[in-house]
Order: C-alpha cells, then sequence, then structure tokens
C-alpha cells in the first residue's frame, strides 16, 4: 500500500500489568531484615524539569488514516498506557500527571503527528484488554511495554520497535554473587506465577529455586527483605523499579531474552503504521529519544543501550 507522505518527520503472565499498590514495594516501612537499616528509601520519580520538550508539527495530515482523521476531528488523540510501573508508564494519585519512558514516547509521537501535550488523553489500559481497545476505537494507539509478536500481528498493527527489552535480573545493592542468570544456582528468584520468566528459570536454570507471587511488586518485597535473591522479568519493568529505590537494588547482567516494544494501532490502518515509523525514527535521530530515556529509565543508572532498528513490515 502505498504511502501518504503528507507528513513531517491476579496477574499470571509476564504482559499482565503491574499492580497499583507497586510504590508499597519501594516505601518499605518495616525493618530491612538482615541489613540493620529501617525501610527504604522514598519514592521518586521523574522530574518534570528534566523531561525534554517536544515540536508540535501543527502542519502534519495525514488523510489516509482513518484513524488519525477521527482523533483530529475530536481534536485530541487518545493513547493507551500502564499506570502502575515505575518509570515506563505510571500515574501520580495524587496529581493525576502520568509519567515514564512509555509516557514520552507517547508524547513524542503525538507531537509529530500534531497533537501538544493538553491535546493527549491517557486511558490506562490492563495488558489483556489491549487488542480489544484497539479493535473497539476505544484508543487511536498504545504505548505500555507491548512486545512485537507474530502472534499479536494478526489482531492489531506494530509501529517500532522503539525499545529493545529482554528478561534480566534485580538484586539487592550490596549483592556482589549474582552478575547474571549463570549465578543463580541455589539461589531464590522471584517471579509473577505462570509467567513465561519463571518458565525460563525453570528450563534453563533448573539450579534456582523458583519462587512466584501474583505480583512483582511482591517480589520486590521479598528482595528487601532479604526472603529472595532476585526478582526476574523484563528488563525495562526491573529497571524501573531499580530507579525508584537506586540505594538498595539494581539490575545486572545482560538481557536473556529479546522483547521488542511496539506502538499497538488499528490492524488495517497502514498509513498510521507508517507514519509513526518515521516517527519513532526521527527522534532517534535529533536526540529525544536518549533525553527521554535518560530522564525516566536512566535513573535507574544503566546508559541508554541503541534503539533498535524499526520493523517496516
Amino acid at each position: 500500500m502505498p504511502r501518504n507522505r503528507r507528513y513531517a518527520a491476579t496477574p499470571s503472565v509476564r504482559a499482565t500489568a503491574l499492580p497499583a499498590v507497586l510504590l508499597g514495594a519501594v516505601l518499605l516501612t518495616a525493618a530491612l531484615t538482615g541489613c540493620g537499616r529501617q525501610g527504604s528509601p522514598p519514592a521518586k520519580g521523574p522530574r518534570p524539569a528534566d523531561l525534554p520538550g517536544y515540536r508540535v508539527d501543527h502542519a502534519f495530515s495525514l488523510p489516509a488514516s482513518a484513524t488519525w482523521s477521527a482523533a483530529h476531528r475530536r481534536g485530541k488523540v487518545v493513547v493507551g498506557v500502564k499506570d502502575d510501573q515505575p518509570y515506563l508508564g505510571e500515574r501520580d494519585p495524587a496529581t493525576g500527571r502520568y509519567s515514564g519512558f512509555d509516557i514520552e514516547i507517547a508524547r513524542m509521537t503525538a507531537a509529530s503527528l500534531g497533537f501538544a501535550a493538553d491535546r493527549i488523553q491517557y486511558r490506562a489500559i490492563a495488558s489483556a484488554n489491549r487488542e480489544t481497545a484497539l479493535a473497539n476505537g476505544q484508543i487511536d494507539y498504545y504505548v505500555g511495554t507491548y512486545t512485537i509478536n507474530d502472534r499479536r500481528k494478526k489482531q492489531v498493527g506494530f509501529a517500532g520497535p522503539y525499545y529493545l527489552a529482554g528478561q534480566d535480573l534485580l538484586v539487592r545493592r550490596n549483592e556482589h554473587g549474582i552478575r547474571g542468570p549463570a549465578d543463580l544456582k541455589g539461589k531464590k528468584v522471584c517471579s509473577a506465577a505462570g509467567s513465561s520468566s519463571i518458565q525460563r528459570i525453570g528450563s534453563d536454570y533448573p539450579d534456582a529455586t523458583p519462587v512466584t507471587y501474583d505480583t512483582y511488586s511482591v517480589c520486590v518485597d521479598n528482595l528487601l527483605t532479604y526472603q529472595v535473591d532476585a526478582v526476574t522479568t523484563d528488563d525495562s519493568i526491573l529497571l524501573g523499579y531499580a530507579a525508584k529505590a537506586p540505594g538498595e537494588m539494581k539490575v545486572v547482567g545482560r538481557p536473556f531474552s529479546k522483547e521488542p516494544y511496539g506502538v499497538g494501532l488499528p490492524k488495517d490502518d497502514t498509513a498510521l503504521r507508517y507514519a509513526l515509523d518515521d516517527v519513532i525514527v526521527a527522534h532517534e535521530r535529533n536526540g529525544d529519544w536518549r533525553k527521554a530515556y535518560a530522564a525516566t529509565l536512566g535513573q535507574s543508572g544503566r546508559p541508554a543501550p541503541a534503539p533498535p532498528p524499526v520493523d517496516r513490515y
């Protein structure tokens, strides 16, 4: 299909959203068992002053996209997001403000599509409901740790990827014996029950002791209280937890799976998919992507990785 060129450049699976009480995992008030200190560091979040601004392309036009045309008529774009993942997509219950790396991806793409920040409506959508929300028009597109895979491509379209995540390990800051999955022999490794992450630990690292709970935040609680030795899931999610309490936790080793995150959109809106692909590349090249990472996931201490190549299928 030719491109329209009138635009400027009880959770039980890994993809399930984190619980709304995740801050409790970092704001522990009980004594940390075995470490002789009381409580954890206070919660932290991206500072608005550190976040980049994005030029709004007021001349953008994409009439070949039914999704963009509908958003243009209503005067706002509706973006599906997560609201409970630290430094990725998180909603402050006191102010209602959304922040995180995925939120920055939503902001920069919306700006290039002609929508200023005050013309973005965020709608929190659970992982299990993403395809339905896109098919029913509840949202225009979705940005929220949405792994691109062939099964999902049968139901929705994907622009990107804009980030390559992978399974990794979160450990306590004072842990020096675990540098990667090869060091897990005899260690208690925690993840969400039924998740692909814990299944991979069981199949590929049988000398580790898997521990499961309904949510990742309980795993983090147990890590900080010395009841487990490591937490495992996507590195992007783990980096968010580490950024919340960098003095207490760190992400170690290299990812040992591949999870390319894309912008989900209606399956048949090829014009919008092409446009978003170009927008993502443009923001990577002009430095916006790296600035957004530094202000969000970069607070964990891990330098920005190279953005993955966009898959123009």
